[in-house]
């Protein structure tokens, strides 16, 4: 007889494909008409473009996926990028290798510190994820601010930077991270114990309890992930951009929770995959960029985006609606 975590995995196994097919024709749908208004739009140089622009919301939304599908969820990411890029940078300086090391071991720790804060309050406060990541997204954005004034740390080492802007064969650098990364979250969440135990606890977390699952210890463990990921994601966009701002990640928690939602992510828990949700960041790129090269402003692609996730999230409760 199948376990609870085992039935669980099984079903959202079923509803992300359906989730992805649609995500994916709508994907295709969108290149095509993009192409057609605007050629460049396929061209290789606005290929790389789009997807080093995804790249690090690509890492947020593989810790997202993990703390949504616990019926979580994580403010703190856009902020956490803030904090790590500023520290790491500050301890990197313009040195060598090992300055880089240092700052680079600094940021994740702190990624993951703020992360394992997140899951002890969530998991053991019982105050919702909600409350929780607001709140540490404050003090993490304060405490940014005030490690440098609010000011950018420039000049960092060019080694550094040369991982940002770099490519490996055809891909940058930055690319390849995030599909490495996105390749393990998705072996975790879909061939481990682990991550049948998290679809498990976002279905039911009363009779994942019941089942004997360690429910409070895999919380901590989810955002604990969640956190480290965000740190990568500040090295990452610090490296790109050749600075650390204290403000460099806002509102990115808003693009990997959209990705994740759009990618069939339930906000009821229970459901969604990694790759699901890669769909939903390229499908956030793509209209980003899309709109760009057509002509249309920043403001009326932010109305679509708010409009595509509204609708994402309908038809899940919708679909919720139909099951009950």
């Amino acid at each position: 007889m199948r376990s609870a975590s085992d039935r669980a995995g099984f079903a959202n196994g079923l509803v992300a494909l359906l989730n992805s097919s649609l995500v994916a024709a709508v994907l295709l749908v969108l290149v095509i008409g993009f192409a057609i208004a605007a050629p460049a739009f396929i061209s290789s140089n606005n290929v790389l473009t789009l997807l080093q622009s995804v790249a690090v919301i690509a890492v947020l939304a593989i810790g997202q996926t993990f703390v949504i599908i616990t019926a979580g969820i994580d403010l703190s990411q856009g902020a956490v990028i803030g904090l790590t890029g500023i520290l790491g940078a500050g301890m990197m300086g313009t040195g060598g290798l090992g300055g880089i090391l240092l700052g680079i071991v600094v940021a994740l720790l702190v990624g993951a510190g703020v992360g394992l804060v997140n899951g002890l309050l969530t998991a053991y406060t019982k105050v919702p994820a909600f409350i929780v990541t607001l709140g540490t997204l404050s003090i993490a954005s304060g405490a940014a601010l005030l490690v440098t004034g609010g000011q950018p740390i420039y000049q960092l080492p060019p080694i550094f930077n040369a991982f940002g802007t770099g490519a490996l064969g055809i891909f940058p650098d930055i690319i390849l991270v995030s599909i490495v990364l996105a390749i393990i979250g998705q072996i975790v969440l879909g061939r481990t114990r682990f991550g049948r135990s998290i679809y498990a606890i976002g279905s039911n977390p009363r009779a994942a309890t019941l089942s004997g699952l360690p429910v409070r210890r895999n919380i901590v463990l989810v955002y604990t992930m969640s956190g480290f990921l965000s740190a990568i994601g500040g090295v990452l966009l610090t490296a790109y951009v050749n600075s650390a701002l204290p403000t460099a990640g806002e509102n990115y928690e808003l693009d990997s929770i959209a990705a994740v939602v759009i990618g069939g992510g339930s906000l009821f828990g229970g459901q969604g995959t990694v790759w699901a949700s890669m769909f939903g960041v390229l499908l956030i790129g793509v209209l980003a960029n899309g709109t760009d090269l057509i002509g249309l402003s920043n403001y009326a692609q932010t109305v679509i985006l708010g409009c595509v996730v509204i609708g994402a999230v309908y038809v899940d409760s919708f679909r919720k609606r139909v099951a009950v």
